[in-house]
């Protein structure tokens, strides 16, 4: 049976059958995705494999600390989602296990680390939600923002919700986009006024669609796919896509001293799959690495979004220092 356990913040929990004999024919996943897919996934391999998985769930920078903090004695085999900057500092730090999956051939450039440390699974682009009938009540006569200079508009001040980049690879990849596409100086100006208008920093990416469309909120900045998951639902939200928004993708990556490295592997092999790609865009509305894969209806593609040239490797050198300089300026 599979045993699913759930990380509540800031506890410590060992994920149980971790110190097991390393030819054991089970797997230990610390997972960033969100629990309903973590689990369709795991059952999945599960059931083509015949492999036990127990999952362990946290938020992509308390994850990636531990996977870090962890890395001579894993207490997991293989780092499930997370964006392509925070593998990149988790193999920096030699967390990682170097693995090039067969499958991964026809993955474009982007989306896996040239030694294959890390690899893409699904692409994830960043766009505007609005609550339709909040911000009709909230701001009669006003245009629905379009663009992220539009955010800047002072009546909005404490009606839009975005997550805190400390603990959101959500957030952190929108103030790289800012960054990034304005330039240094210019980017912290942008970043400074949008968080004076800010209501709320939640820790999850999954919150601020959430808020949105229950309506607590008029005004959210979130991937586009998971908008589009709760507008799908039956929530009232429209999508907006700015130009000059930012992508990436989530990311799976083997663990550096992995106890069950054959199961690790079979388990990369296994996200890379179309029958796995399929499977969790049907789940969240992703578009899938896998150029043989097909998003569910409702998806949206990355070519039909304007999107920066994202540097990812920057975005993982100047974490520290831009993670330190909200942390004064804004929280």
């Amino acid at each position: 049976m599979k045993r699913v356990l759930l990380l509540a913040l800031g506890a410590v929990v060992a994920l149980s059958g971790c110190q097991k004999d390393k030819g054991a024919q089970e797997l230990n996943v610390y997972a960033i995705i969100h629990d309903d897919e973590a689990r369709a996934l795991t059952d999945l391999f599960t059931q083509k494999t015949g492999i036990p998985v127990a999952y362990l769930r946290a938020t992509t920078g308390e994850m990636v600390s531990r996977v870090i903090a962890e890395q001579d004695d894993p207490q997991a085999d293989v780092l499930l989602g997370g964006a392509s900057s925070y593998h990149i500092q988790a193999a920096e730090a030699g967390a990682l296990y170097a693995y090039r999956s067969p499958l991964a051939k026809n993955v474009p450039d982007y989306a896996a680390a040239p030694d294959g440390a890390w690899t893409g699974f699904c692409v994830l682009t960043l766009g505007i939600g609005v609550n339709e009938a909040r911000f009709a009540q909230k701001f009669p006569g006003v245009a629905v923002p379009r663009t992220w200079e539009d955010l800047l508009n002072p009546a909005f001040k404490g009606e839009i919700v975005m997550t805190d980049p400390a603990a959101s690879s959500t957030s952190y990849l929108f103030v790289q986009g800012q960054l990034q596409r304005l330039g240094w100086d210019a980017g912290w100006d942008y970043l400074l006024t949008l968080a004076q208008s800010v209501g709320q920093f939640p820790d999850s990416g999954s919150a601020p669609p959430k808020l949105i469309g229950t309506g607590e909120y008029a005004i959210g900045i979130a991937y586009l796919h998971a908008l589009t998951k709760y507008r799908a639902l039956g929530f009232d939200i429209r999508l907006v896509a700015p130009p000059q928004s930012v992508g990436d993708v989530d990311c799976v990556a083997i663990l550096r001293n992995a106890k069950h490295l054959d199961a690790a592997k079979q388990f990369v092999d296994f996200i890379l799959s179309v029958e796995a790609q399929e499977l969790m865009s049907s789940l969240d509305f992703t578009t899938p690495v896998n150029p043989e894969a097909h998003g569910v209806e409702g998806s949206v593609p990355i070519a039909d979004i304007d999107v920066i040239d994202y540097d990812t490797k920057q975005a993982s050198e100047q974490r520290k220092d831009v993670l330190d300089r909200w942390a004064r300026e804004v929280k």
